[in-house]
């Protein structure tokens, strides 16, 4: 069988894992989602490893993958740590993949596929940097310069919703420091993700259990309570935005993830990030995602091309 005609895309995540099938002008040839059997490891491997032999059977091939996992890798001892997906934490992923599937597999953070599909053809196609940042269930983020993806000594570069909240912030909202599944205490995700949102909003009202959705339509509505708890969550994620471009400079953002879909974010999010910037320093265009759900799959398909390039040009 060909094996290098086609280059296979996986996003993993805590609910679905999803293949796609990329030629090498990366269009999409072949799709398929299934569960992901979040508890069972054996299981895991078994639906994934289906996966691409159902892919191989359709399209005739025995194509590379590339995989996009939620949480981080240890580059020493390649075992994971992951919330999302409970059976990875504490193994090693890589080798028993290899020794099932016998071809080249490359391993990427979920978040940087995403952003390593926009930076190729997407929403920042083109531009010198991008930092593809996600605002779902957590927050992560991918840096790409040049077209590649920077991952950093540790494999973990642009993972900035594990950085901590500034505790003026927190004072200034009377918020508490709450405690990350990570280990630490206060960071940036627990309230400035989409799940941060709604616990915002808990707070505010004593309550929860309030969807994103329903707090759109009651801050539409004109509800106080729901106007405050975006006007709250803007200044925060704006902060959060304002370190971004400290840190990494990028030429432009790119949202993703469940509150990328909001349309306000991108109306008035520069503005709420501005102010915590250094006098003079602008805010880079920050813009809407171009493949939304697809993108991480993609960016896996990407990322393992990227990596049997040298291959394909001596070939």
């Amino acid at each position: 069988m060909a094996s290098l005609e086609f280059f296979y895309g996986v996003d993993i995540g805590g609910t679905k894992m999803e293949l796609v099938a990329c030629d090498a002008a990366l269009e999409v040839r072949h799709r398929q989602r299934v569960p992901t059997p979040g508890q069972d490891f054996g299981a895991f491997v078994d639906a994934l490893c289906a996966l691409v032999r159902e892919a191989d059977a359709a399209l005739g091939v025995c194509a590379p993958v590339g995989l996009g996992v939620p949480g981080i890798v240890d580059q020493h001892s390649g075992q994971h740590l992951s919330a999302n997906v409970p059976c990875l934490t504490g193994r090693a992923l890589l080798p028993v993949l290899q020794a099932r599937l016998q071809r080249s597999i490359v391993l990427g953070n979920d978040c940087q596929c995403f952003a390593l599909s926009e930076a190729h053809g997407g929403a920042a196609h083109g531009a010198p940097s991008m930092f593809g940042l996600i605002l779902g269930t957590g927050a992560g983020a991918g840096y790409v310069v040049g077209g590649q993806l920077v991952r950093g000594h540790n494999g973990v570069a642009g993972e900035w919703g594990h950085w901590p909240m500034n505790p003026d912030l927190l004072s200034r909202y009377d918020l508490p420091a709450l405690p990350c599944a990570c280990g630490g205490t206060a960071c940036l995700e627990r309230y400035v993700s989409g799940t941060g949102l709604r616990a915002l909003h808990g707070m505010l009202a004593g309550s929860s259990g309030t969807s994103a959705e329903q707090l759109v339509a009651q801050r539409d509505a004109g509800d106080a309570l729901a106007r405050r708890t975006f006007s709250i969550h803007l200044d925060l994620l704006g902060a959060a935005l304002a370190r971004i471009v400290l840190a990494y400079d990028p030429h432009v953002i790119v949202l993703g993830g469940g509150l990328s879909q909001l349309p306000h974010l991108y109306q008035e999010l520069a503005a709420a990030t501005a102010p915590h910037l250094i006098s003079g320093l602008r805010v880079p265009p920050i813009l809407p995602p171009r493949f939304g759900d697809a993108g991480g799959a993609r960016g896996a398909a990407l990322l393992v091309r990227q990596a049997m390039q040298p291959t394909l040009m001596e070939s």
